[in-house]
């Protein structure tokens, strides 16, 4: 294991760096205050901008939507966490050669502004700008998104197993239940132990969970509450998970919440991570959800050390070219040259959810005819030559369907093992936070 303090004086060094640069900025436009290093996170830094940047945006939120927000110092704790295990996404994405293009990028920020009813970038970009961010930054926060997306996807999903009887139970169980129709707004609150916990940490962090159970029963603002103690990734949303059915949520919750109202608290739980508490903000009849599912197929091509990212696209270009010339058939092309486990079937990836794929690939069926093909991109996984093949809308609320039941069983596991492996990865990490004052 690399020296702790040669570690810390390297990025050190980096981050003097960028405060010389900041100097020398200042001193052509006089009292302007040098960047300082906040974080060390492994090699890289968190700088006191970027804290202040975030505090800065959390706060314009909550004012825009009436929320309470905890103390500054809180806050900015808050802040460093989401900074921290940010920083330490996108390194583990440098390492693992997760890119995003411009090209997806901006494929990415159209749909956001459709999806938020703007029928051109002009004037979501109007909004954002509106809203007290700058346009430059709000591209680069959305890819810094897909990228720590893509890592965590990339390394949870090899965690989670499902087995058949799993599946045939839940079908099982949600044919019978009388619930289902059910939606539950919660919000959570962890107060987390270290790994292997001594009774000492174990009573300290039954305290602090006990206290918060109290202020939250004679009235306190949960989601102020949240954003000042809780360690879970949705702290700085104040603890909502958003709207769930019963099926959709840990098991742990569905058991505390399945028949209860609207306003009651349950906890302090523990579970492996720290004690939970639970709030029900609200119920409501489920919303009926159509969903859009693709059928598709492709052609992967993995980059290697032999094997150039250059080469790897030309090599789909030279298929494409192939096929609509007529002179291949992508069945054939893809059984032959593809490295996805789709290859035997001739790339076909049958009916799925197209928010179940990686970003780039989603965005890319997004823009497709049926029957069209898409020029080759670049997603997480290598290149890809893929063609749209079908289209068509489903009730996402019919439950009696395996691949529904697979869906749920997957998105809970999922959630607990990314808060699992986000604690590993921590825990493994260097990570120094600076003293203010000491870090230039």
């Amino acid at each position: 294991m690399l020296n702790k303090t040669i570690i810390r004086k390297a990025v050190l060094a980096s981050g003097l760096m960028i405060s010389a640069l900041s100097f020398n900025a200042a001193v052509k436009a006089e009292e302007q205050p040098l960047d300082k290093v906040a974080a060390i996170v492994n090699s890289g830094v968190v700088l006191e901008s970027e804290v202040q940047a975030l505090v800065d945006q959390v706060k314009q939120r909550a004012q825009d939507e009436g929320q309470a927000l905890p103390s500054d110092n809180a806050l900015r704790t808050q802040a460093m966490e989401k900074l921290i295990t940010d920083s330490l996404m996108m390194q583990l994405g440098e390492r693992m050669g997760v890119q995003i293009s411009d090209a997806q990028l901006d494929e990415t920020i159209k749909n956001i502004a459709r999806e938020n009813g703007f029928n051109n970038i002009v004037d979501f970009r109007m909004q954002i700008l509106n809203s007290g961010l700058q346009w430059d930054s709000y591209r680069e926060d959305v890819r810094k998104e897909l990228i720590t997306g893509e890592v965590r996807r990339a390394s949870v999903r090899r965690r989670v197993s499902i087995t058949t009887q799993e599946i045939d139970n839940l079908v099982s169980m949600m044919q019978q239940q009388t619930n289902a129709d059910i939606e539950y707004n919660l919000g959570h609150i962890l107060i987390a132990f270290p790994d292997d916990p001594n009774q000492e940490d174990l009573v300290a962090a039954k305290e602090r969970a006990d206290k918060v159970v109290d202020l939250l029963k004679n009235g306190s603002d949960f989601k102020k509450i949240a954003i000042a103690s809780s360690s879970a990734p949705t702290a700085l949303e104040g603890g909502d998970l958003g709207w769930r059915g019963i099926n959709e949520m840990p098991t742990l919750f569905a058991e505390l919440v399945d028949g209860k109202d609207s306003g009651d608290i349950f906890g302090p739980v523990r579970t492996g991570l720290g004690f939970n508490i639970i709030k029900i903000l609200d119920i409501r009849g489920k919303q009926k959800v159509e969903v859009q599912e693709v059928k598709s197929r492709h052609i992967l091509i993995k980059p290697s050390i032999i094997l150039s990212e250059e080469k790897a696209e030309q090599m789909l270009l030279d298929m494409l070219a192939k096929i609509e010339a007529g002179e291949a058939d992508f069945d054939t092309l893809a059984r032959e040259n593809s490295e996805g486990p789709t290859a035997t079937r001739g790339g076909d990836l049958g009916w799925a959810d197209p928010e179940s794929y990686d970003p780039a690939f989603k965005n890319a069926l997004a823009t497709l005819d049926v029957d069209e093909y898409h020029k080759p991109f670049r997603s997480s996984f290598g290149w890809h030559l893929v063609q749209l093949t079908g289209r068509r809308t489903l009730d996402a609320t019919d439950t009696n369907n395996s691949n529904r039941a697979y869906q749920l069983i997957y998105n809970r596991k999922f959630g607990v093992e990314s808060v699992r492996w986000m604690k590993e990865i921590r825990d493994e990490a260097y990570i120094e936070i600076m003293d203010e004052g000491n870090s230039d």
